[in-house]
């Protein structure tokens, strides 16, 4: 004889029998078998709930006149469900119900109805406008037909009086009913319970599931809830910056993931932790996942893991570079006026790893030679970026130049001269390039300037001697950014190089106030002496870029620790048999230096006793015969240096000298992600220093924008998502962000993959409200 279970229960649940009870918070249902939890689904599903209870009813767990009595729910939808479940399975409740052909959505009316969706109208007035009936349209949607960005607030036509879960007890919330606006505290809760299921800050186990299953194939949908308080609530007002320096643009181009998180979904995070300092991945375990999802639109944001494994999928079969190359192509569209004059310089990349042994490069910021991979970047004359150029094996800037970033400025560079405007016009140019004095070389300026019509403009290396001061005249200088410079300049035509491989250039010097001449040369005819010395004096704008990305960026970090080999090249490497040679002679003609030194300290006869004077002439004898061998081995080792190949092919090089590159597609991934994002904040930057006395505190308010707090208010019916911004530390900077929000209310921006219209506003004092109506 069995024996009997005594009725053991959770605290709180309601019994649906003596082995079966539930428990609801108005937001999802949980049930249990005695106190152990086995199934739980969102208040509003009504398939899982009617899937669960006929199973309970089929597994013989329940009886189906238990289930009526205790959810509330008509007989006949239970034995409806009892018979799907036995016949379908589980299946058989997520099922897409088939339904009759359109007969009167034609393509044509389905174009029209489509464009107007995407427009944010709503059902009835889109039915109303193309005569159409509403119940037609709602079908469409139901099966696919047509799409909506997000599940709008059921209309009228749309709302049924149905039972749910949420009502088998008094006082529960119903899935029509608006949500509460939600703080810290009371997600932080929900966030942790959700972590006893199935995961932290999981509560939307219904969509992960099925992902999981491969059911969802558009990933997990874009909900926003009404939320106070949001952590890096302020970096969603870099969201149209971004989307306008094409952050989801091409993104078909990187490969399609599968799974909860889409590929929009790790983009948009890589950039909001670019924008908030997140540098690395890791640094996301120490942020809360809830608090970032909610920005996202999400119950929480991919753990570590995760966001690694998505990463890599992104960053197969050099996608990255794809998608940087076209962004990078439309940046230069976007503002040709700015890309006739680009800027090229290159930057170390320091490896500190063991992983492999990178060759040592000399690196100017630390004045000492370190292990490292040289990135040639090319920015605009305000510092934007448009691309980079990755070396591991260096062979200088003119190398790069030649080689890599010239043939590509000759196809991407727009509204270059046509040949017939060139010949007509004896001095222009298709473009210019600016550099340091690494790029000088008259060979090189001729070479561009014969072949390809490309003006160079860098200081002049070997500057003559000084020009008279009484040719120096106060010259306004107008710079990139709009200012305008007072600056004593001289102009001549100068020859530079032998007389083979050398050219006319115009010579610029500026006269400081210490009585210096500094010389710069350009091969930009067609251009004004001070206009070249303006370009010129705008490099420092590409310093500033390099150090304001190394600290707040993390340009440098090492995104994964993953190595590769060099694919097949043909540029030579340092021949370590002549490296080795180059050392010891450096070594022996430093100890020849001292020995000389000593000797000539001995030079004069010491006025000593006799003694004294017979160690002084063994110590010169000494000396001398040291310096004879040292110069004798010295000889020997200057003709083993001449007969030693300098550079060696990489096929030549020996093996254990050999060394593979840092792994590039995630790192370039990354990159071009921060590269947008710097873009977006020079961008709402340049907005804000109109309303700031002192311009250089633009970016420094930018940066606390995004790191404060704010307000997410959706409004699905109106098609709305409103952020209210904290006010910030003083009224100037209120002003100022305003003057931004004003901006970006204009634009009109709809949050992607939503129909939602941001709008933005600032909550400077209690009369204006600071929380979100529930």
């Amino acid at each position: 004889m069995p024996q009997a279970l005594l009725p053991i229960i959770p605290h709180g649940a309601t019994p649906i029998n003596d082995l079966i009870s539930v428990v609801g918070n108005g937001a999802q249902w949980t049930y249990y078998c005695g106190v152990q939890p086995i199934f739980q689904h969102a208040d509003d599903d009504r398939r899982s709930f009617r899937m669960f209870t006929a199973q309970l009813c089929c597994q013989g767990a329940c009886t189906q006149a238990q289930i009526v009595r205790s959810f509330g729910v008509s007989k006949n939808s239970v034995l409806r469900s009892v018979a799907k479940y036995r016949q379908e399975g589980i299946e058989g409740f997520y099922r897409r119900r088939r339904g009759r052909g359109a007969s009167v959505l034609t393509p044509e009316v389905t174009a029209q109805a489509q464009q107007q969706i995407d427009l944010g109208r709503t059902r009835r007035k889109v039915a109303d406008e193309l005569g159409v009936q509403y119940d037609t349209l709602r079908k469409a949607i139901r099966q696919g037909r047509l799409r909506e960005p997000t599940p709008p607030r059921a209309e009228e036509g749309d709302r049924k009086p149905a039972a749910s879960p949420g009502s088998m007890t008094a006082g529960s919330e119903s899935p029509l009913a608006p949500r509460a606006a939600t703080d810290k505290s009371a997600r932080s809760q929900a966030d942790a319970a959700a972590g006893d299921q199935m995961g932290i800050a999981c509560t939307r186990p219904c969509e992960r599931v099925l992902a999981s299953l491969g059911a969802l194939p558009a990933g997990a949908t874009t909900q926003f809830q009404p939320c106070r308080d949001v952590s890096y609530g302020g970096v969603l007002c870099a969201l149209p910056a971004l989307a306008e320096n094409g952050l989801f643009r091409h993104l078909e181009s990187l490969p399609v993931l599968s799974g909860y998180y889409m590929t929009l979904h790790v983009i948009l995070l890589l950039a909001y932790m670019a924008l908030c300092r997140i540098k690395a991945v890791e640094q996301l375990q120490y942020d809360t996942p809830g608090e970032l999802g909610k920005l996202m639109g999400l119950d929480r944001i991919p753990e570590v893991r995760c966001l690694r494994k998505k990463m890599s999928q992104l960053s197969q079969n050099e996608a990255p570079q794809q998608w940087a190359g076209i962004l990078s192509q439309q940046w230069m569209e976007q503002s040709p006026e700015r890309a006739g004059t680009l800027y090229a310089d290159g930057h170390v990349r320091l490896y500190h790893g063991q992983q492999t042994a990178l060759p040592r490069r000399y690196v100017a910021r630390q004045r000492l030679c370190l292990r490292g991979t040289t990135d040639y970047w090319i920015n605009d004359a305000l510092g934007q970026p448009f691309f980079s150029v990755e070396r591991p094996i260096d062979h200088g800037l003119l190398e790069v130049l030649r080689n890599d970033i010239v043939p590509r400025l000759l196809k991407d560079v727009p509204g270059q001269p046509t040949p017939e405007q060139l010949q007509d016009n004896p001095y222009l140019s298709r473009f210019a390039i600016v550099f340091d004095r690494e790029g000088y070389s008259p060979a090189f300026f001729r070479e561009m300037w014969q072949q390809h019509r490309i003006a160079c403009i860098t200081y002049h290396k070997y500057p003559k001697e000084d020009w008279p001061e009484a040719e120096f005249t106060e010259t306004p200088v107008p710079l990139p950014g709009g200012e305008v410079l007072s600056l004593k300049l001289a102009e001549r035509g100068s020859w530079i190089g032998d007389r083979r491989e050398g050219l006319w250039v115009r010579e610029v010097r500026k006269l400081n106030l210490s009585g210096h001449q500094t010389s710069l040369v350009s091969t930009a005819y067609g251009r004004l002496g001070p206009e070249n010395a303006g370009r010129l004096l705008s490099r420092w704008s590409q310093e500033n870029f390099f150090r304001y990305m190394m600290e707040h960026y993390a340009i440098d970090a090492l995104n994964e620790y993953r190595t590769e080999v060099i694919p097949g090249t043909s540029r030579p490497v340092v021949n370590p048999a002549w490296r080795e040679l180059d050392h010891q002679s450096r070594v022996l003609k430093g100890r020849l230096t001292q020995r000389q030194a000593r000797f000539a300290a001995l030079t004069l006869h010491p006025q000593a006793e006799p003694s004294e004077i017979e160690n002084w002439e063994r110590q010169k004898a000494d000396l001398r015969e040291q310096i004879e061998q040292a110069e004798h081995e010295l000889a020997g080792l200057k003709e083993r240096v001449k007969s030693t190949p300098h550079h060696v092919a990489w096929d030549e090089l020996p093996t254990e000298h050999k060394f593979q590159r840092l792994a590039p597609s995630r790192k370039c991934l990354t990159d071009t992600v921060k590269l947008v994002a710097y873009r977006a904040e020079t961008a709402l930057a340049m907005i804000v220093r109109e309303e700031l006395s002192h311009e250089d505190e633009a970016r420094a308010l930018i940066r606390d924008l995004f790191r404060s707090d704010a307000d997410l208010h959706p409004d699905p019916a109106a098609g709305v998502l409103t952020v209210r911004l904290h006010t910030l530390a003083n009224p100037r900077s209120n002003r100022a962000i305003q003057h931004l929000l004003d901006h970006l209310n204009a634009a009109e921006y709809t949050y992607p993959g939503t129909n939602l219209r941001l709008t933005y506003t600032l909550v400077t004092s209690p009369s204006t409200g600071c929380n979100v109506p529930s």
